[in-house]
Formats: C-alpha cells, structure tokens, sequence
C-alpha cells in the first residue's frame, strides 16, 4: 500500500490516493518481472526473415563444367554455399518468437514492475480540459510545475484517450503517452519518470488489484 499526493494543472496538493497491488515476493520479484519483459520483447518481434537456401537460389541447375579433365575442384552448381551468390548455409528462416506466460503470472509481474517504480511516480489531476487546443509548451510546462526534469523520459498515463492530449505530446522525444489499459512492463521499466493521473491509477488498481 502506497501513498500518492495528487497534483493539480499548477502543480499545487490537491488530495491524496491509495494505491493497494499486490507484488511478487523480493526473491521472485525480480525474476518474474525479466520473464515477462523478455515475453513482451519476444512477442514484438515479427520473425519474417528469410534466407534462401542452395534450392531456393535461382539457377544453378546445370554443372558448371565436367566432372574431371579441367584441373578445376569438382562443382555441381553455380549456386554452392561455397559460391558468390549461392545459397545461404542455416539461414534465418520466419518463426514464431512469441513466448507463453500464463495470465495471473502476467498480471504479477505488470504489479510488481509498478510497485518497484512507486518512487517515481508523479501522480496528477485529470489535465485533459487544461488543454483546449494542442499546445506542446503547454505540457513541457505543466511536466517542470510536476517537478519532472527537462530529458528525462517520461511515460504519461492517463485514463482516456484525448486528441488534445496526444497532439500536445507527440512532437516530444522524452514522452510517451499511454493509457490505463495499455500498461506494459517495458514501458514501465524504461521511463525515467512516470506520469499518472489519479483516474488512471484508479483504473489500474481496479483492473489489476488483488
């Protein structure tokens, strides 16, 4: 159970938020959370690249020159791994890197990478009306009165998607905006700091708590 001071648009207290998940032990944290990471990282990958083997080159189909007589060292086609332009010898070939993670362990680990971030959090009101037309220096402003350091990454989480919103901060670098639903442990793990607002954790903790 973590405490949050919530943060209006100025960046003054606005209220308090409990945030109750349910980690994985401190043994176990650790190695939970690297499996589903490298799940997520190997489940990205779209594993459609191809080599051609010496049947699948084409030509080749006729020896190049006889068998003996010629001083040469036998070949039976232009298209050997041993020639330029020949086939690939244990290419790559498409498959499937997808790795299977059972759910609740998912889920537990998605909890346990949050909490392990709990100092990093900056929890803030709903600041989708703040922002009337996109308007960058807007958010870069709202981000240093939230005590965010210029660089740093950010990952932003909010509960709903807004227009506004997403226009304002996708012409930064450092920032990348999320939903509640759209939580994934890599986001978690390679932002500096992370952004919240108090409806997104509310939505977190009902999606996920327990």
């Amino acid at each position: 159970m973590v405490d949050y001071v919530i943060q209006d648009w100025q960046g003054q207290t606005a209220g308090n938020i409990t945030v109750d998940l349910r980690a994985a032990k401190e043994e176990s944290a650790a190695a939970i959370v690297h499996r589903a990471l490298i799940r997520q990282l190997a489940n990205a990958r779209q594993g459609n690249h191809s080599s051609k083997t010496r049947s699948e080159v084409r030509g080749g189909g006729r020896k190049p020159w006889k068998q003996k007589g010629t001083g040469r060292a036998r070949a039976g086609s232009i298209r050997s791994p041993l020639w330029r332009g020949g086939g690939v010898i244990f290419g790559p070939k498409p498959r499937d890197y997808s790795i299977k993670m059972n759910r609740k362990e998912r889920r537990l680990a998605l909890r346990t990478a949050l909490v392990s971030r709990s100092a990093d959090l900056v929890v803030v009101q709903e600041f989708a009306d703040q922002i009337s037309r996109p308007k960058t220096k807007d958010v870069v402003e709202a981000l240093t009165r939230w005590g965010v350091e210029p660089g740093v990454k950010v990952l932003l989480i909010t509960a709903e998607r807004d227009q506004n919103v997403e226009l304002s901060v996708r012409n930064l670098p450092n920032v990348k905006l999320i939903t509640a639903t759209n939580l994934n442990v890599f986001d978690l793990l390679n932002a500096d700091r992370i952004v919240s607002t108090s409806a997104a954790l509310e939505k977190i903790q009902e999606v996920y708590g327990g």
